[in-house]
């Protein structure tokens, strides 16, 4: 990923919560067949290894698990993003020299993909998904509210992932090339729009 300086992020802390906060990855990988990608929920452990470690899950019907990777594996993290008009930038009205652009936030983790089809490692993988996005709702589902026979069953038909980090990229483009002028502009703009994304995006701009 191409990150100039004014929009790297280093702090792993920050890349870390960066990466819990997207609720759906892409899982990216180089195989003989071409590259290959499958969206997925994971969950990060922070305490395993230097940058911490993903796991997830895909279908056992899934090709991408099947495949021989060639070198490491990517898993993309898409923060909040926005369109940003050339019509927010009070500098258009003085010299006209502006362009559009994107606001967003991107997370790139690096590593070897690791399968496995544990019985007992896959029901801690979902069990620990499960639990996570669960958590926030007012009566929760559990794993162990379905029947044992029901839950083994389900766990054929998946293969866990485990992916340790081994490098990791952040980018936080929020308009830190602009003015504080410019930067106020598209955080009014985006402020005012109807899209909840555009809105998230504001609060996000430093002024």
């Amino acid at each position: 990923m191409y990150v100039p300086p004014a929009f790297r992020e280093d702090d792993l802390p920050t890349l870390h919560a960066l990466m819990r906060e997207t609720r759906l990855a892409n899982l990216v990988t180089a195989t003989d067949e071409g590259l290959m990608a499958t969206p997925l929920p994971l969950f990060h452990a922070p305490d395993e290894g230097p940058c911490g470690t993903l796991y997830g899950h895909l279908a056992r019907a899934n090709p991408q698990w099947k495949q021989q990777s060639l070198g490491e594996a990517m898993v993309l993290f898409t923060g909040p993003e926005a369109y940003v008009s050339p019509s927010s930038y009070p500098s258009k009205e003085e010299h006209g020299k502006v362009v559009p652009t994107w606001n967003y936030i991107a997370v790139h983790a690096y590593g070897p993909a690791e399968f496995f089809d544990d019985a007992d490692r896959l029901l801690e993988v979902v069990t620990r998904l499960t639990d996570l996005h669960e958590g926030r709702r007012a009566a929760p589902w559990a794993v162990a509210d379905a029947p044992v026979d029901f839950i083994r069953a389900q766990l054929r038909g998946i293969v866990g992932l485990r992916l340790p980090i081994t490098r990791i990229q952040g980018k936080r483009k929020m308009s830190q090339n602009r003015s504080a002028e410019d930067r106020a502009g598209v955080a009014a703009g985006l402020a005012a729009s109807d899209q909840n994304a555009d809105r998230e995006v504001a609060a996000l701009i430093p002024t």
